[in-house]
Parts: C-alpha cells; structure tokens; sequence
C-alpha cells in the first residue's frame, strides 16, 4: 500500500517517515519543493495552497501534517478534494486542542482544516494535540532571553513531546479510520512562568519576572483553559523536564 504524507520534510513527518517504511509502506513526501527521492521514499512536488500538483494516483492513505500560520484551511480543502477524486481510502489530520474555541487566528484555520476533513467524504481521523515540545522550547528560550520576563497569568499549557505525537500518527494511520479520536497532551500541565523558569534553570540562568494581565477574548479564553483538555486526553510519556534536559546537552533534536 501507498501512503501520501504532507509536511514530511517538517518536525512531525521527520519522526513519522521512518516508522511507515519500517512498516512496510510505500512512502510518498508531498511538498512544494520536491526533492530527491531515495532511501525508500518518493518525492513528489505540489502545492496544496494553490491546488496544484496534488497527484494523488495509487495513494491509499493519506497524512495531512502540513501547516503554517496561514492557509491550513484552504491547503486542507483542496487536499481533501483531491483525496475524494482519486478514491483514497483513509486522510489522517494532525489539528490542535482548543481549535473550536480559541480566538485565534492559527485555531481558527485548523478548524477551518478539520471541518474540510470531515466534510470530504473520505474516511477520515482527526487527532488534536498540545503544543509540541519544540515550540514550548523555542517560545521560553524567546522569553527567557529578555532582561525582564513577562509572566501573564492564567496562560497554561500542556506540551507534548513530537516523539509521542509521531508515535501516535503512525498507530492511527496504519488502523482504521477512527473520526475524531481522544487529544493528545503532554504528561503534565504548567503555567508559562514556570515553562519559562523551567529553560531557565536548565540554562543556569536567572531572571526577574514582571507579572501581567492578558487582556481580551484571548486572554479569557487562556484563563477558561480553552487551550487545554482537562480530562478524556492520551497522554504522552515524555516529560518537559526530559526534554529540557536532552536540549541542555546539546541534542537539537531528542
């Protein structure tokens, strides 16, 4: 069988391309760059946002992990149109928690993304999951790099490491199609403040903190926990002190 990943050559499809060819698929990268195929895996050149190039011929399956801050809702529309004519069997979508209810344009386009999903009339599964590790880590080195860290209150976060997310993908892909299945966070809840002391002391660094207020819908929407699920969630196994710790060391990539 012929699995189609999109967003192969990105954090989630580096740790997901190795696990289908062990399992014995046929691999296929979508991207608007192509590339060199080998090494078990095609590479095919298209773009989802223009709808050009999506040659889906003698695809089974297919994984959406493409994203970007712009343009998932029309990038999934027109994945998902050319999924339905080339008779896919199974469109597996990587989303986000709280993409229904955060006042926020990146969550208002994986809604737009999972609603194109749901509506393409190919089986589909839809996994929402925490912010990845790598974000949370890329957010508190910004932060922890100021003179003076802002430390809003209420924003809390559960991040996920992409090794579990990945993990996960690979399991739902390779099963049958599931709808929407349990979301996918991280083993423990924070606030931001001790995500950021967190970078910190695996830095040996130190810095003062200026409590603030996260005014707006935004900000009431982070204090109702908009962003998080509470309880029904999978949880993953790896920590964020774990991966605090591999960064620390020098390994970009745990």
């Amino acid at each position: 069988m012929t699995i189609l990943v999109t967003g192969g050559t990105g954090t989630l499809g580096k740790l997901v391309l190795p696990q289908l060819k062990a399992a014995g698929y046929d691999v296929r990268v979508l991207s608007r760059r192509g590339g060199v195929s080998g090494d078990g895996v095609e590479h095919v050149q298209g773009d989802l946002l223009k709808g050009e190039g999506i040659a889906l011929d003698g695809v089974d399956i297919v994984v959406h992990l493409a994203g970007g801050a712009k343009g998932d809702a029309l990038a999934a529309e027109n994945l998902a149109r050319a999924a339905a004519a080339a008779g896919v069997g199974h469109l597996v979508h990587i989303s986000v928690i709280g993409a229904d209810k955060m006042p926020i344009g990146y969550f208002r386009e994986k809604s737009g993304a999972e609603k194109a999903v749901r509506e393409s009339g190919v089986p589909w599964t839809i996994l929402r999951a925490a912010q990845f590790n790598s974000l949370t880590y890329a957010v508190a080195q910004k932060m922890g790099g100021l003179p003076i860290v802002p430390a809003p209150g209420g924003l809390r976060f559960q991040p996920v490491d992409e090794r579990d997310v990945a993990d996960r993908i690979v399991e739902l892909a390779l099963g049958e199609p599931a709808g929407a299945v349990p979301d996918l966070a991280g083993p423990t809840v924070y606030d931001l403040r001790e995500l950021v002391d967190g970078y910190l002391h695996a830095q040996g660094k130190r810095r003062p903190k200026l409590p603030i207020r996260l005014p707006g819908k935004v900000g009431r929407a982070y204090r109702n926990a908009d962003n998080l699920t509470l309880t029904g969630a999978t949880i993953g196994k790896h920590t964020w002190e774990d991966y605090l710790v591999l960064r620390a060391a020098g390994d970009p990539k745990p």
